[in-house]
């Protein structure tokens, strides 16, 4: 077994025991070293955003002071869920080796096919019963916009 995908698995071995949360572990390598590590504790932080590759992510940029983790590769026991995938893409990491497939994890009752459909549907009527959304005050609230794109010391991330 590869030897990151091998610190994965054992991150979520140690969820069964620990009942943080689902059987997820995830790794952060830069450069050769682990720089993060991280399992879903999603039930421990009554979290639902813990899930192990954003446990790594918050762990490996503490690590090294940064948002940023170009250069970095993720090792996970699982296919991300698509707020992985989008933290993933965020931190900039471009390089993701999993362990079992998104079907493996609804195969044992984690479903995140209704998100996948959500967004890939984003303006079917059915979708309502997920999640409405509606755009409110936006002659306000983009007046913060306009004064951050005219700030001489912003940073975009």
């Amino acid at each position: 077994m590869h030897e990151f995908m091998k610190v994965a698995k054992e991150l979520a071995d140690n969820n069964l025991i620990s009942n943080a949360g689902g059987p997820f572990g995830a790794c952060i390598v830069k450069d050769g070293v682990i720089i993060g590590r991280g399992s879903n504790h999603v039930l421990a932080n009554n979290d639902p955003t813990a899930h192990a590759e954003v446990m790594a992510i918050r762990d490996a940029c503490a690590s090294i002071n940064s948002y940023d983790l170009s250069g970095c590769e993720l090792y996970t026991s699982c296919y991300p869920c698509p707020m992985c995938l989008s933290a993933i893409i965020w931190a900039n990491i471009q390089k993701v080796y999993y362990g079992n497939t998104k079907e493996d994890a609804d195969n044992i009752g984690f479903r995140d096919d209704f998100i996948y459909d959500y967004i890939k549907n984003m303006n079917n009527s059915t979708n309502m019963d997920v999640l409405k959304l509606e755009c409110l005050d936006r002659e306000e609230t983009i007046d913060t916009f306009n004064k951050f794109s005219q700030k001489e010391d912003k940073t975009i991330y």
